[in-house]
Order: structure tokens, then sequence, then C-alpha cells
């Protein structure tokens, strides 16, 4: 089990994180411990939220690993790959979408970085020329691929109101 705060996960996160397709006749090896910092982590964000100011669906894809998973905040999901994740981003580009870190919580290990809180979201409005703003929690997990912090996992969902 991983311990994180006060919540305990057992299993089903790091079921994710494994290959889709391991080869019986070829040992498993574990993988080199790669850390990161809280900096590093916060950057992982920064290069996400600046990918969305390029309007451009597949500058947004490439902060996703391959076989990632999103559970959007205004579609259903969860969406898995580049192509399910790519559509996604299609539409809520379209928004002109601007992120702003309210509150988060890091967790990092070996392999692995959580950043997780509260985002707010300045999208077009409802009317022409006019912007609203949208309160989500959020989840990423990180982890490294090919040399480079991915997102493995990404979850947004709307603040509820009390």
């Amino acid at each position: 089990m991983l311990r994180l705060g006060t919540v305990l996960f057992a299993g089903t996160i790091a079921i994710g994180l494994l290959p889709a397709v391991v080869d019986a006749r070829e040992p498993s090896r574990p993988a080199a411990c790669q850390t990161i910092t809280d900096r590093q982590v916060e950057a992982l964000f920064d290069r996400w939220n600046k990918s969305l100011e390029t309007r451009n669906s597949e500058a947004v894809v490439a902060n996703y690993a391959a076989n990632a998973t999103l559970l959007p905040t205004v579609q259903s999901g969860p969406l898995v790959g580049h192509d399910a994740i790519r559509g996604y981003f299609d539409y809520f580009l379209k928004q002109a979408p601007d992120g702003k870190i309210d509150q988060r919580i890091i967790h990092r290990g070996c392999n692995i970085a959580y950043d997780i809180g509260i985002y707010t979201f300045t999208l077009n409005g409802d009317q022409p020329n006019s912007r609203k703003q949208v309160r989500a929690r959020y989840t990423y997990i990180y982890a490294p691929e090919h040399g480079k912090w991915l997102i493995v996992h990404h979850h947004s969902s709307a603040v509820p109101t009390p």
C-alpha cells in the first residue's frame, strides 16, 4: 500500500502504470528510480498550461503518456490514449482556457509524482468577448517515460456548489 496523507491507495493506481503487454520470455527488471522535486512538479503543470496557449491539441497531448487516462471537467470519460485526449482538447481549446493553481498538494516518490488541488480556469463566456471562471478540483499523476516526466492520469471535476 502507498500512504498519501491520510488516504490509502492499494494497488489500483500502480496497475494503471504497468505496461499493457508484458513479454513472459523477458524477466522483469525494476526501473531505475527517478525522483523529482516539488518545483519540478509545479513546472510540469506550468508546461501543460503553457501548451494550452498554443491552441494546438497536439502540443497539449505531448504532455501525456501514450496510454494516459483523462477524466475531463466538461465531458464524460475516461478518455484513454492520445487520440481520445486530443479529441477533447480540440473542443476545450476553442474556449481559450487559461489555468491558475489556487491550492495544491504534491506527493513524490520513486518514478511517480502526484499534484492534487484546486485550480481556476478562465474561459470564453457565453456572450461575445466575455470571459468566465470555472473552479475545479484536479489530480495529475506524472511518471517518467523515455526520459521525460509525462501525465499518466489527469482528473478534473467542477468544485461542487454548497
